[in-house]
């Protein structure tokens, strides 16, 4: 038997007794021992590490061991962690009251600086997550409609939305099946999945069933299978066919909202030349690492938002003072040059990882939205959710050891996105350059 914990891989895992400790702890009390299901390192193998604090690139686990944090909270954390201005917001609103369940100016400044920065939005709505921004965005565009079904694409996600977990069919453009216990046939049936940047598939589709389809949703730029883009004029293409059939066009900027540009991916891609999306999901960045989202849009759909229109949606803490400040704070900060650093910081570090992964023979292709990134374990571009997975994940879990052993927190999964923030500064990018050299050359 190994005198170490073994990975799934056969990589000798680092040993973490406090994480260890804390996991069998968590087991007890929560499902996996983990409140999301990817922090369980179920695709990597080994023990998560349990965190106590975090500065600037820097995390700490409970054991005391240094990392470079390449996850920064799957993308919330652009400025690095306990950075002063959105601290001292967040210390002041604190201090003023946690939450009230009534309006508050922060909540409309916030507001304000969304609608500000992305032109065809006119009018927010503020809720507490991505799942819950998705959501009430489908219901707005079903009640707007007044039709039931919903488009969206393999390998995008929208969060936990019992429509939008709903796996391909057997055809190319099939009604979708549950994709997890507990999601009735009925919800899955009323979302139809394609495969992404095929836009042919989408023509069929709305050719056949056009006059009952209220939305279609997309990730703006995916990062959920990896980060892979929409191909030239897909985007554009979408807008055109929504559009001939009266329904919605949905842009989920819940991760690149923010991160890719001051106004996310519409930011870099560009409205399409047939007109901006009709509503948008907002989160992660907007937050600032509290829980906070939005989603928004043309204003004469926001109108039929109750207590304007008839389709309800509510929420407690939604505009929360504190998230509020956070948020707002973040997004100020936000300047060109936190854009610049984040494009520096994002570019050398893919660059080592392809000197070093090609010096090592190791088959890779790295793929962008603005300053996100993915490293897929597999030659040729990666265009959908099929191509996504033909990539060797098996390798991806000793390189992701291999760099945790080195003090470098990568997502743990092959189909997520590399997070950098503006406060990884030369010591942190050196740091991870020299442990992706030395992982490279363990994993060839």
């Amino acid at each position: 038997m190994s005198a170490h914990p073994v990975d799934h891989a056969g990589t000798p895992a680092v040993h973490s007794n406090a994480s260890e400790a804390l996991l069998a702890r968590a087991r007890a009390v929560i499902p996996g021992g983990v409140n999301s299901p990817v922090r369980a390192f179920g695709s990597v193998g080994g023990t998560p590490r349990f965190m106590v604090r975090g500065t600037g690139p820097w995390i700490w686990d409970a054991d005391g061991e240094r990392y470079v944090d390449l996850v920064c909270s799957w993308g919330p954390m652009i400025l690095g962690h306990g950075h002063p201005d959105v601290l001292g917001a967040v210390t002041a609103a604190a201090a003023a009251g946690f939450s009230f369940g009534m309006p508050t100016e922060r909540e409309v400044l916030l507001a304000e600086e969304i609608v500000g920065r992305v032109g065809p939005v006119q009018q927010v709505r503020l809720v507490n997550s991505g799942t819950e921004a998705t959501m009430s965005a489908i219901r707005l565009a079903r009640g707007f409609t007044g039709r039931s079904l919903i488009v969206k694409f393999a390998g995008c996600y929208h969060g936990h939305v019992d429509a939008l977990l709903a796996a391909a069919g057997s055809g190319v453009a099939t009604f979708g099946l549950p994709d997890s216990p507990g999601v009735p046939p009925s919800a899955a049936g009323e979302t139809i999945v394609l495969p992404y940047n095929d836009l042919a598939a989408v023509e069929a589709v709305f050719a056949e069933r056009g006059d009952q389809i209220a939305a279609l949703i997309t990730e703006a730029s995916p990062g959920n299978m990896g980060v892979v883009p929409p191909a030239p004029g897909f985007t554009q293409g979408l807008r055109q066919i929504t559009q001939a059939h009266g329904a919605l066009l949905i842009s989920d900027e819940v991760m690149t909202g923010f991160r890719c540009s001051p106004s996310g991916w519409l930011g870099l891609e560009g409205v399409p030349a047939s007109g901006a999306p009709d509503l948008f999901t907002f989160g992660k960045v907007m937050g600032g690492g509290f829980p906070a989202a939005a989603f928004g849009g043309r204003a004469d759909v926001m109108a039929m938002l109750a207590p304007e229109g008839p389709v309800y949606q509510a929420g407690t803490l939604s505009g929360n003072p504190v998230a509020a400040a956070a948020g707002l704070a973040t997004l100020r900060a936000c300047t060109d040059e936190v854009y610049q650093r984040l494009d520096e910081v994002s570019g050398t570090l893919a660059g080592v990882v392809t000197e070093s992964f090609t010096r090592h023979g190791i088959p890779h292709r790295i793929q962008w939205a603005g300053s996100m990134f993915s490293v897929f374990f597999r030659e040729g571009e990666v265009t959908d959710y099929a191509t996504a997975r033909d990539q060797d994940a098996e390798r991806f879990g000793r390189f992701f050891h291999a760099m945790l052993r080195r003090g470098v927190h990568l997502p743990p999964s092959c189909f997520e996105t590399w997070f950098v923030s503006a406060a990884h500064d030369d010591e942190a990018v050196e740091h991870t350059a020299r442990a992706i050299e030395q992982a490279a050359a363990q994993i060839a």
